[in-house]
């Protein structure tokens, strides 16, 4: 054999051994547990949940999978050595640890800088998180995209038939749900969140990195990032809420009973909203709304940020718009009791909804669709 070819033989190998491992879980509340690597959750058939794991990594040999009941869920985790978990496939798909530290006792995340990342899971007797308050005996595992530590992650793939109810925690990595029709909570650390075609219960909650949620129907929907952009089109729900410590909230074909948009800092910019009951909210960063159906109740609120909101010809609303520093323009009649300076209160039709503008610094217009 020559050198080339014994050369591509020691680089082809590890991952020409990966095997599949396919494991069933019955029930209907499923929890499922990983520390690092890509998790996708599709629609399954059959009764039972099946889930489909790969290991990767020199030492994936030292991944253990555990099945058992615990809380009332069928539960699978992927057990990982002690000490530090080098995971290179965030740079493959784009997530990124952040310098924050989130407002949750079971995550801490750590610096990053350039390609490389560093996260922190602290995990309880079990190797789960997010389910306790009680740490005394638990450990933390440190994630990193290079160094030494153990190398290895697995990919999982979940296949869930309808009307389950399934929890996915993912520390690092790349987490997506594709046409599933069953309550679903996504919680990962620091990890890219895809939601497309779901029906059920959505509930997703991202320490760090983007979310994206595309034509989901729910009941109720709550997405939450501490760090990373939102983007929702084409959802449904009877109540939604979007919110992220820093990022942009945005999207298009929003459809929800009561929603709730809000960022700590960053710009809302949302198109063909649906919702009698809206409230948006930001630290820092403009709002841009365009409401296709008349509202009861719209609250708007930038700490800092101009305010444009587009409403249907035959609103019909109480309105109270008030701006620290900035101009207020409308293309609607207003028939007004009070007019300051930087402050317009006043009725448009028979004053039958509610709509309250508020900006610290920033110009408010009230447009005609």
């Amino acid at each position: 054999m020559s050198v080339a070819a014994l050369l591509l033989s020691v680089v082809a190998s590890p991952s020409a051994s990966a095997q599949t491992e396919r494991r069933t879980l019955g029930g209907r509340d499923i929890a499922l547990y990983n520390i690092a690597g890509e998790v996708t959750v599709e629609r399954g058939s059959g009764s039972d949940v099946v889930v489909e794991i790969t290991r990767g990594g020199r030492d994936a040999g030292r991944l253990r999978i555990v099945e058992d009941e615990i809380r009332g869920s069928n539960t699978l985790r992927v057990l990982y050595p002690e000490g530090d978990i080098v995971y290179p496939g965030t740079r493959r798909t784009s997530s990124r640890a952040s310098d924050r530290d989130v407002d949750r006792d079971d995550d801490r995340y750590g610096s990053r800088g350039g390609d490389s990342y560093s996260a922190e899971l602290r995990l309880d007797r079990d190797g789960m998180w997010g389910n306790s308050n009680r740490w005394d005996d638990g450990r933390r595992v440190r994630i990193r995209s290079r160094g030494d530590g153990t190398e290895a992650w697995a990919d999982i793939r979940v296949l869930v038939p309808r009307g389950r109810t399934v929890k996915v925690h993912l520390g690092v990595g790349q987490l997506d749900a594709n046409g599933v029709d069953a309550d679903l909570t996504l919680d990962v650390a620091a990890a890219r969140v895809t939601a497309t075609g779901t029906r059920g219960a959505l509930s997703i909650d991202a320490g760090s990195g983007s979310v994206s949620v595309r034509d989901a129907t729910a009941t109720e929907m709550t997405i939450d990032t501490g760090s990373g952009s939102v983007s929702i089109s084409g959802v449904s729900a009877d109540r939604c809420t979007f919110e992220t410590g820093s990022g942009t909230i945005s999207g298009d074909r929003v459809t929800c009973d009561d929603a709730k948009f809000d960022t700590g800092s960053g710009g809302i910019r949302m198109d063909d909203v649906r919702a009698p009951n809206a409230a948006f909210e930001t630290g820092s960063g403009g709002v841009q709304v365009n409401l296709v159906t008349s509202p009861r109740s719209l609250a708007i609120e930038s700490g800092s940020g101009s305010v444009v909101v587009r409403l249907p010809s035959d609103v019909d609303a109480e309105v109270m718009i008030e701006t620290g520093s900035g101009g207020i323009t409308t293309d609607f009649g207003i028939a007004t009791n009070r007019v300051e300076r930087n402050r317009l209160q006043g009725r448009i039709g028979r004053g039958t909804g509610r709509i309250t503008v508020e900006t610290g610094s920033g110009s408010v217009r009230l447009l005609k669709r």
